[in-house]
């Protein structure tokens, strides 16, 4: 665990560990929005480092334990630009970008800034932002504002999960304790607010690197599967898996899945 200071007051916290075998790549996750290195720590990330992989798991300033100055503005660019100097500083080895969601458009962005990478993995990331979709990333911050992240989540939970990992996580969800805004100047707040300046139409055809698309066909909100396979008929080179039990928080839902689809990939790619 560290931390990699950007400047005064503003720094991303990281767990970086090289990997153990020669030749192997490293995984570097970026979160979903509202994420944090959890998603990856909990299960996906061990079990890669079993395996030998090596693994660099991160927080966004404004995510836990990343701090941000007063009056800096969370913008896309700006994580994006935060995830290229994160990886020129660290400098892992054959650095494999791993992206959920909006994490995924930040890591393919990274790709198109030059960053050094050798493969891409795109978890639910394949989107257009039609009428649905803009009005779900507009209502968001909206949601939050008013009850927290609980909010937000009680509403949305189930429509992005899949059925039996909705059911097994019920008893967490809609308690009687009243909602309450999250704070305006914290962290989440900012991202949410500058969320909906990302852009979504980058130049997929552009993304020469080996790339792996994994699609959770339970996800409710943000999946198109005509958007997904026009976007992925763009990559030029590009593999595939379309998952019928897993909804849209892949890490969490499916992590051994997953954590044998990244090595399968880590293992084409040495």
């Amino acid at each position: 665990m560290a931390h990699l200071t950007l400047s005064s007051g503003n720094a991303l916290y990281h767990e970086h560990t090289p990997p153990t075998r020669e030749g192997a790549v490293t995984f570097v996750f970026v979160n979903a929005l509202t994420g944090n290195t959890d998603a990856w720590e909990a299960a996906v990330a061990p079990a890669l480092r079993e395996k030998g992989f090596g693994t660099l798991s991160y927080n966004f300033r404004g995510q836990d334990g990343s701090p941000f100055g007063d009056g800096i503005a969370l913008t896309p660019d700006l994580i994006v630009d935060d995830l290229c100097a994160l990886l020129e500083a660290i400098a892992p080895a054959r650095p494999v970008l791993v992206g959920l969601s909006i994490g995924g458009l930040f890591a393919a962005q990274a790709v198109l800034r030059g960053a050094r990478t050798e493969g891409l993995v795109l978890l639910n990331t394949l989107r257009r932002i039609g009428p649905r979709i803009a009005w779900v990333n507009d209502a968001l911050p909206h949601l939050v504002a008013r009850g927290g992240v609980r909010l937000f989540l009680d509403a949305m939970f189930p429509l992005l999960v899949n059925e039996d990992f909705a059911a097994g996580a019920r008893e967490a969800f809609l308690s009687d304790a009243p909602y309450e805004p999250l704070d305006p100047a914290h962290g989440h707040m900012n991202l949410m607010a500058h969320s909906t300046a990302a852009d979504w139409d980058i130049p997929y055809e552009r993304l020469i690197l080996p790339v792996h698309v994994v699609t959770g066909l339970q996800d409710r909100v943000f999946l198109d599967r005509a958007d997904v396979d026009a976007l992925y008929a763009r990559l030029p080179d590009a593999t595939r898996e379309d998952w019928a039990d897993t909804g849209h928080l892949v890490p969490q839902e499916r992590p051994e899945k997953l954590a044998g689809a990244l090595a399968a990939f880590g293992e084409r790619l040495a």
